[in-house]
Protein backbone atom coordinates (compact mmCIF):
# COMPACT_ATOMS: atom_id res chain seq x y z
CA UNK A 1 0.00 0.00 0.00
CA UNK A 2 0.78 3.37 -0.48
CA UNK A 3 0.57 5.94 1.93
CA UNK A 4 1.21 9.83 1.57
CA UNK A 5 1.21 11.27 4.96
CA UNK A 6 -0.17 14.78 4.71
CA UNK A 7 1.12 17.32 7.82
CA UNK A 8 1.15 20.66 5.97
CA UNK A 9 3.02 22.38 8.66
CA UNK A 10 6.95 22.71 9.37
CA UNK A 11 8.96 19.64 10.04
CA UNK A 12 12.78 21.40 9.37
CA UNK A 13 14.20 20.96 12.90
CA UNK A 14 11.11 20.45 14.63
CA UNK A 15 11.00 18.84 18.13
CA UNK A 16 7.25 18.81 18.86
CA UNK A 17 5.29 16.62 19.33
CA UNK A 18 3.28 16.64 15.83
CA UNK A 19 7.11 15.56 14.28
CA UNK A 20 7.58 12.71 16.33
CA UNK A 21 4.42 11.24 15.70
CA UNK A 22 4.86 11.87 12.02
CA UNK A 23 8.12 10.17 11.79
CA UNK A 24 7.44 7.46 14.16
CA UNK A 25 3.90 6.69 11.66
CA UNK A 26 6.43 6.93 8.55
CA UNK A 27 9.17 4.53 10.06
CA UNK A 28 6.55 1.92 11.29
CA UNK A 29 4.84 1.73 8.18
CA UNK A 30 7.97 1.19 5.76
CA UNK A 31 8.98 -1.03 8.62
CA UNK A 32 5.89 -3.02 7.75
CA UNK A 33 6.40 -3.19 4.29
CA UNK A 34 4.50 0.02 2.99
CA UNK A 35 5.72 2.65 0.36
CA UNK A 36 5.57 6.08 3.06
CA UNK A 37 5.79 9.60 1.10
CA UNK A 38 5.38 12.68 3.24
CA UNK A 39 4.21 15.34 1.93
CA UNK A 40 4.76 18.68 4.62
CA UNK A 41 4.58 22.63 4.27
CA UNK A 42 8.09 24.35 5.79
CA UNK A 43 9.84 27.55 4.79
CA UNK A 44 12.82 26.42 5.73
CA UNK A 45 14.52 23.34 4.14
CA UNK A 46 17.71 20.78 5.91
CA UNK A 47 17.20 17.98 8.03
CA UNK A 48 14.01 17.02 10.28
CA UNK A 49 14.81 16.49 14.05
CA UNK A 50 13.35 13.35 14.54
CA UNK A 51 14.85 10.54 12.72
CA UNK A 52 13.35 9.24 9.69
CA UNK A 53 13.46 6.06 7.20
CA UNK A 54 15.30 6.95 4.12
CA UNK A 55 13.00 5.02 1.62
CA UNK A 56 10.22 7.36 2.45
CA UNK A 57 9.98 10.06 -0.16
CA UNK A 58 9.44 13.53 1.20
CA UNK A 59 8.13 16.37 -0.70
CA UNK A 60 7.93 20.29 0.89
CA UNK A 61 4.03 21.51 -0.52
CA UNK A 62 5.66 24.68 -0.17
CA UNK A 63 8.46 24.36 -2.93
CA UNK A 64 7.59 24.92 -6.80
CA UNK A 65 8.71 22.78 -9.89
CA UNK A 66 11.70 25.33 -10.04
CA UNK A 67 13.22 24.52 -6.39
CA UNK A 68 11.49 28.39 -5.08
CA UNK A 69 9.86 28.35 -1.87
CA UNK A 70 6.35 29.87 -1.47
CA UNK A 71 6.58 32.10 1.64
CA UNK A 72 4.02 33.78 3.70
CA UNK A 73 4.31 38.03 2.61
CA UNK A 74 4.85 40.60 5.54
CA UNK A 75 1.38 41.90 4.83
CA UNK A 76 -0.17 38.47 5.68
CA UNK A 77 1.36 37.79 9.01
CA UNK A 78 1.00 41.47 9.88
CA UNK A 79 -2.64 40.63 9.72
CA UNK A 80 -2.53 37.77 11.03
CA UNK A 81 -1.16 39.27 14.43
CA UNK A 82 -3.76 41.97 14.26
CA UNK A 83 -6.51 39.30 13.99
CA UNK A 84 -5.13 37.02 16.88
CA UNK A 85 -6.24 40.12 19.15
CA UNK A 86 -9.95 39.47 18.27
CA UNK A 87 -9.09 35.65 18.59
CA UNK A 88 -7.46 32.64 17.41
CA UNK A 89 -10.37 31.79 14.60
CA UNK A 90 -9.76 34.82 12.52
CA UNK A 91 -6.08 34.29 12.61
CA UNK A 92 -6.13 30.78 11.95
CA UNK A 93 -8.36 32.20 8.86
CA UNK A 94 -5.53 33.96 7.64
CA UNK A 95 -3.43 31.50 6.97
CA UNK A 96 -6.43 29.24 5.53
CA UNK A 97 -6.85 32.06 3.12
CA UNK A 98 -3.01 32.11 2.07
CA UNK A 99 -3.19 28.35 1.82
CA UNK A 100 -6.19 27.71 -0.56
CA UNK A 101 -5.03 31.25 -2.93
CA UNK A 102 -1.34 29.61 -2.94
CA UNK A 103 -0.74 25.91 -2.49
CA UNK A 104 -3.34 24.36 -4.31
CA UNK A 105 -1.35 24.53 -8.10
CA UNK A 106 1.09 22.54 -6.09
CA UNK A 107 -0.94 20.45 -4.39
CA UNK A 108 -2.79 18.82 -6.69
CA UNK A 109 1.03 18.81 -8.86
CA UNK A 110 2.36 16.53 -5.76
CA UNK A 111 -1.03 13.97 -5.66
CA UNK A 112 -0.59 13.53 -9.45
CA UNK A 113 3.04 13.02 -8.91
CA UNK A 114 2.45 10.58 -5.62
CA UNK A 115 -0.87 8.98 -6.48
CA UNK A 116 -1.00 6.95 -3.47
CA UNK A 117 -3.55 4.51 -2.40
CA UNK A 118 -4.37 6.31 1.06
CA UNK A 119 -3.98 9.77 2.64
CA UNK A 120 -3.65 10.23 6.47
CA UNK A 121 -3.83 14.46 7.18
CA UNK A 122 -2.88 15.81 10.10
CA UNK A 123 -5.14 18.76 10.30
CA UNK A 124 -8.33 19.62 9.44
CA UNK A 125 -6.54 22.36 7.18
CA UNK A 126 -4.76 19.76 5.47
CA UNK A 127 -8.24 17.84 4.79
CA UNK A 128 -9.33 21.33 3.58
CA UNK A 129 -7.11 21.84 1.10
CA UNK A 130 -7.46 18.08 -0.28
CA UNK A 131 -10.66 17.47 0.44
CA UNK A 132 -12.67 20.56 -0.79
CA UNK A 133 -10.24 22.65 -2.70
CA UNK A 134 -8.76 20.10 -4.90
CA UNK A 135 -11.07 17.57 -4.08
CA UNK A 136 -9.42 14.31 -4.17
CA UNK A 137 -11.30 11.20 -4.77
CA UNK A 138 -8.51 9.04 -2.63
CA UNK A 139 -9.35 8.57 0.71
CA UNK A 140 -8.29 10.95 3.78
CA UNK A 141 -7.99 9.78 6.78
CA UNK A 142 -8.15 12.78 9.18
CA UNK A 143 -6.34 12.96 12.51
CA UNK A 144 -6.77 14.86 15.81
CA UNK A 145 -3.96 16.03 17.47
CA UNK A 146 -5.65 17.59 20.27
CA UNK A 147 -9.61 18.18 21.90
CA UNK A 148 -11.62 18.15 18.58
CA UNK A 149 -14.31 20.40 20.49
CA UNK A 150 -11.48 23.33 19.32
CA UNK A 151 -12.62 22.60 15.89
CA UNK A 152 -15.52 24.14 15.99
CA UNK A 153 -14.75 27.39 17.97
CA UNK A 154 -11.37 28.27 17.47
CA UNK A 155 -10.61 26.70 13.64
CA UNK A 156 -11.97 28.18 10.57
CA UNK A 157 -15.84 27.31 9.34
CA UNK A 158 -14.11 26.61 6.10
CA UNK A 159 -12.38 23.69 7.08
CA UNK A 160 -15.40 21.85 9.55
CA UNK A 161 -16.70 20.14 6.41
CA UNK A 162 -13.74 18.47 5.62
CA UNK A 163 -14.45 16.25 8.41
CA UNK A 164 -18.03 14.81 7.34
CA UNK A 165 -15.73 14.27 3.45
CA UNK A 166 -13.27 12.61 5.39
CA UNK A 167 -13.41 8.81 4.85
CA UNK A 168 -12.87 8.55 9.24
CA UNK A 169 -11.76 11.17 11.69
CA UNK A 170 -9.39 9.51 14.52
CA UNK A 171 -8.76 10.90 17.59
CA UNK A 172 -6.88 10.20 20.43
CA UNK A 173 -9.34 9.87 23.57
CA UNK A 174 -12.64 8.56 23.95
CA UNK A 175 -14.20 11.73 25.08
CA UNK A 176 -12.77 13.40 22.01
CA UNK A 177 -14.72 10.95 19.56
CA UNK A 178 -18.46 12.52 21.53
CA UNK A 179 -16.86 16.33 20.87
CA UNK A 180 -17.19 15.83 17.48
CA UNK A 181 -20.35 13.80 17.18
CA UNK A 182 -21.97 16.17 18.86
CA UNK A 183 -21.50 18.55 16.32
CA UNK A 184 -21.03 16.41 13.09
CA UNK A 185 -23.21 13.14 14.24
CA UNK A 186 -22.90 11.70 10.79
CA UNK A 187 -18.95 11.87 10.71
CA UNK A 188 -17.13 8.40 10.86
CA UNK A 189 -15.01 8.58 14.06
CA UNK A 190 -12.35 6.09 15.19
CA UNK A 191 -10.24 5.98 18.85
CA UNK A 192 -6.76 5.45 18.55
CA UNK A 193 -4.13 6.79 21.04
CA UNK A 194 -0.36 7.28 20.27
CA UNK A 195 2.51 4.95 20.65
CA UNK A 196 4.11 5.06 23.35
CA UNK A 197 7.68 2.98 23.75
CA UNK A 198 7.32 0.10 26.81
CA UNK A 199 11.10 0.73 27.84
CA UNK A 200 12.94 -2.30 29.61
CA UNK A 201 13.59 -0.56 32.63
CA UNK A 202 12.10 1.34 35.47
CA UNK A 203 13.17 4.45 36.99
CA UNK A 204 15.04 2.96 40.69
CA UNK A 205 12.27 4.60 42.73
CA UNK A 206 13.69 2.61 45.58
CA UNK A 207 17.44 3.83 45.77
CA UNK A 208 18.66 5.97 48.11
CA UNK A 209 19.91 9.01 46.58
CA UNK A 210 22.12 11.91 47.38
CA UNK A 211 19.99 13.66 44.88
CA UNK A 212 16.44 13.51 43.86
CA UNK A 213 14.81 14.39 40.83
CA UNK A 214 11.22 16.30 39.41
CA UNK A 215 11.35 15.96 35.94
CA UNK A 216 9.45 18.07 33.38
CA UNK A 217 9.44 17.41 29.26
CA UNK A 218 7.79 19.72 27.05
CA UNK A 219 8.46 22.62 24.98
CA UNK A 220 9.08 25.71 27.29
CA UNK A 221 5.73 27.66 25.92
CA UNK A 222 4.03 29.89 28.63
CA UNK A 223 0.57 29.55 27.77
CA UNK A 224 0.60 25.86 26.80
CA UNK A 225 2.99 23.56 28.93
CA UNK A 226 3.61 26.27 31.48
CA UNK A 227 6.76 25.49 33.41
CA UNK A 228 6.89 28.47 35.62
CA UNK A 229 4.11 26.84 37.43
CA UNK A 230 6.08 24.18 38.21
CA UNK A 231 9.51 26.63 39.29
CA UNK A 232 6.97 28.34 41.42
CA UNK A 233 5.88 25.58 43.01
CA UNK A 234 9.30 23.62 43.36
CA UNK A 235 10.62 27.23 44.88
CA UNK A 236 7.96 26.52 47.95
CA UNK A 237 9.86 22.76 48.84
CA UNK A 238 13.65 23.95 48.16
CA UNK A 239 14.18 24.43 51.98
CA UNK A 240 12.27 22.06 53.25
CA UNK A 241 13.50 19.53 50.99
CA UNK A 242 17.57 19.88 50.47
CA UNK A 243 18.08 16.92 48.39
CA UNK A 244 15.95 17.52 45.31
CA UNK A 245 16.65 19.31 42.28
CA UNK A 246 14.22 19.66 39.28
CA UNK A 247 15.07 19.58 35.38
CA UNK A 248 12.96 21.25 32.77
CA UNK A 249 13.91 19.71 29.28
CA UNK A 250 12.60 21.08 26.64
CA UNK A 251 13.07 23.72 23.37
CA UNK A 252 12.70 27.26 23.94
CA UNK A 253 9.46 28.43 22.65
CA UNK A 254 9.92 32.50 22.66
CA UNK A 255 12.84 34.21 24.13
CA UNK A 256 11.40 36.85 26.65
CA UNK A 257 9.55 34.44 28.46
CA UNK A 258 13.23 31.69 28.60
CA UNK A 259 14.59 34.71 29.99
CA UNK A 260 11.22 35.23 32.44
CA UNK A 261 12.48 31.51 33.92
CA UNK A 262 16.29 31.83 34.14
CA UNK A 263 15.17 35.47 36.25
CA UNK A 264 12.89 33.89 38.31
CA UNK A 265 15.92 31.02 38.68
CA UNK A 266 18.88 33.19 39.37
CA UNK A 267 16.08 35.84 41.78
CA UNK A 268 15.24 32.94 44.09
CA UNK A 269 18.62 31.33 44.48
CA UNK A 270 17.98 28.43 42.50
CA UNK A 271 20.93 27.80 40.46
CA UNK A 272 22.23 24.92 41.78
CA UNK A 273 18.93 23.59 42.33
CA UNK A 274 16.35 23.99 39.06
CA UNK A 275 18.06 23.76 35.72
CA UNK A 276 17.04 24.29 32.16
CA UNK A 277 18.46 21.53 30.23
CA UNK A 278 17.60 22.41 26.60
CA UNK A 279 16.87 19.40 24.14
CA UNK A 280 17.81 16.15 23.83
CA UNK A 281 17.68 13.22 21.91
CA UNK A 282 17.68 10.16 24.64
CA UNK A 283 14.61 10.95 26.82
CA UNK A 284 14.71 7.73 28.24
CA UNK A 285 17.90 8.53 30.08
CA UNK A 286 16.39 11.84 31.64
CA UNK A 287 13.36 9.71 32.96
CA UNK A 288 15.21 6.40 33.83
CA UNK A 289 17.04 9.19 35.86
CA UNK A 290 13.92 10.90 37.80
CA UNK A 291 11.86 10.56 40.71
CA UNK A 292 8.53 12.39 40.26
CA UNK A 293 7.73 13.77 36.87
CA UNK A 294 5.65 16.87 37.23
CA UNK A 295 3.13 18.47 34.01
CA UNK A 296 1.82 21.31 34.53
CA UNK A 297 -0.13 21.85 30.97
CA UNK A 298 -3.08 24.08 30.59
CA UNK A 299 -4.44 21.69 27.71
CA UNK A 300 -3.10 18.70 25.47
CA UNK A 301 -3.95 16.54 22.60
CA UNK A 302 -2.48 13.69 24.21
CA UNK A 303 0.61 14.49 26.44
CA UNK A 304 3.30 12.51 24.80
CA UNK A 305 6.07 12.68 27.45
CA UNK A 306 3.59 12.05 30.18
CA UNK A 307 2.80 8.82 28.76
CA UNK A 308 6.61 7.95 28.19
CA UNK A 309 7.74 9.10 31.66
CA UNK A 310 4.81 6.95 33.09
CA UNK A 311 6.26 3.97 30.87
CA UNK A 312 9.16 4.22 32.38
CA UNK A 313 8.09 3.91 35.78
CA UNK A 314 7.72 7.71 37.17
CA UNK A 315 4.53 8.70 39.28
CA UNK A 316 2.95 11.43 37.92
CA UNK A 317 1.19 14.81 38.69
CA UNK A 318 -0.79 16.93 36.38
CA UNK A 319 -4.11 19.38 36.33
CA UNK A 320 -7.62 17.98 36.34
CA UNK A 321 -8.77 20.34 33.67
CA UNK A 322 -6.06 19.53 30.74
CA UNK A 323 -7.74 17.79 28.53
CA UNK A 324 -5.90 13.71 27.22
CA UNK A 325 -3.86 14.49 31.20
CA UNK A 326 -7.07 13.76 33.09
CA UNK A 327 -7.62 10.97 30.84
CA UNK A 328 -3.90 9.53 31.10
CA UNK A 329 -3.31 9.58 34.55
CA UNK A 330 -5.42 7.98 37.16
CA UNK A 331 -5.94 9.76 40.00
CA UNK A 332 -4.31 8.63 43.32
CA UNK A 333 -3.18 5.31 41.71
CA UNK A 334 -0.54 6.53 38.60
CA UNK A 335 -0.26 9.83 40.27
CA UNK A 336 -2.28 12.90 41.08
CA UNK A 337 -4.84 14.80 39.55
CA UNK A 338 -4.89 18.48 41.45
CA UNK A 339 -6.80 21.69 40.89
CA UNK A 340 -5.30 24.50 38.12
CA UNK A 341 -2.59 26.49 40.59
CA UNK A 342 0.76 26.71 41.88
CA UNK A 343 -0.33 25.67 45.54
CA UNK A 344 -2.11 22.04 44.67
CA UNK A 345 0.51 21.86 42.20
CA UNK A 346 3.11 22.16 44.91
CA UNK A 347 0.64 20.01 47.34
CA UNK A 348 0.88 17.12 45.16
CA UNK A 349 5.10 17.28 44.89
CA UNK A 350 5.24 17.32 48.49
CA UNK A 351 2.94 14.09 48.88
CA UNK A 352 5.32 12.28 46.77
CA UNK A 353 8.47 13.70 47.67
CA UNK A 354 7.70 12.51 51.58
CA UNK A 355 6.98 9.07 51.02
CA UNK A 356 9.01 7.15 48.86
CA UNK A 357 6.84 4.13 48.61
CA UNK A 358 4.00 5.98 47.35
CA UNK A 359 5.92 6.59 44.74
CA UNK A 360 7.14 3.07 43.43
CA UNK A 361 3.41 2.30 44.41
CA UNK A 362 2.52 4.85 41.90
CA UNK A 363 5.62 4.32 39.33
CA UNK A 364 4.78 0.76 39.03
CA UNK A 365 0.92 1.27 38.33
CA UNK A 366 1.77 3.65 36.04
CA UNK A 367 3.85 1.48 33.89
CA UNK A 368 1.53 -1.29 33.89
CA UNK A 369 -1.23 1.21 32.90
CA UNK A 370 0.58 2.30 29.56
CA UNK A 371 0.71 -1.30 28.03
CA UNK A 372 -1.98 -0.30 26.44
CA UNK A 373 -0.15 2.34 24.49
CA UNK A 374 2.06 -0.40 23.39
CA UNK A 375 3.42 0.34 19.86
CA UNK A 376 2.37 -2.88 18.36
CA UNK A 377 -0.96 -2.77 19.28
CA UNK A 378 -1.51 1.17 18.38
CA UNK A 379 0.41 0.35 14.79
CA UNK A 380 -1.50 -2.45 14.34
CA UNK A 381 -5.19 -0.67 14.74
CA UNK A 382 -3.75 1.83 12.41
CA UNK A 383 -2.83 -0.64 9.58
CA UNK A 384 -6.57 -2.48 9.99
CA UNK A 385 -7.63 1.31 9.38
CA UNK A 386 -5.71 1.85 6.74
CA UNK A 387 -6.45 -1.26 4.63
CA UNK A 388 -10.15 -0.94 5.44
CA UNK A 389 -10.69 2.57 3.93
CA UNK A 390 -8.03 1.76 1.36
CA UNK A 391 -10.43 -0.69 0.62
CA UNK A 392 -7.04 -3.02 -0.21
CA UNK A 393 -7.09 -6.80 1.12
CA UNK A 394 -3.86 -7.41 3.31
Amino acid sequence: MHILLANFTKMVNDSGGLAKVTCAFANEMIKRGHKVSLLYSDEKEGDFFYPIDGSAALYNLKKKENGSIIKVPFYVKALREILRCIGKRPARTVNSWFEEHNLVVNLQYYLNKINPDIIVSYQPAASKLLLCDVQTKIPVITMSHGDPEDYFHIYPVKEIPALEKSAVCQVLMPSFEEHIKNHLPNAKTVVIGNAIPQFDFSADLDAEKQKYKIIFVGRLAKNHKRPHLLLEAFNRLVQRYPNWQLELWGAVEGKVYYEELKNFINKNNLQNRAFLKGQTNDIPSVLKDGDIFAFPSAFEGFGLSLAEAMSAGLPVVGYKSCSAVNEIITDNKTGFLVDDGVEPLTEALEKLIKDKNLRVVMGNQAKREMAKYAPNKIWDKWEDLLYREAKIND
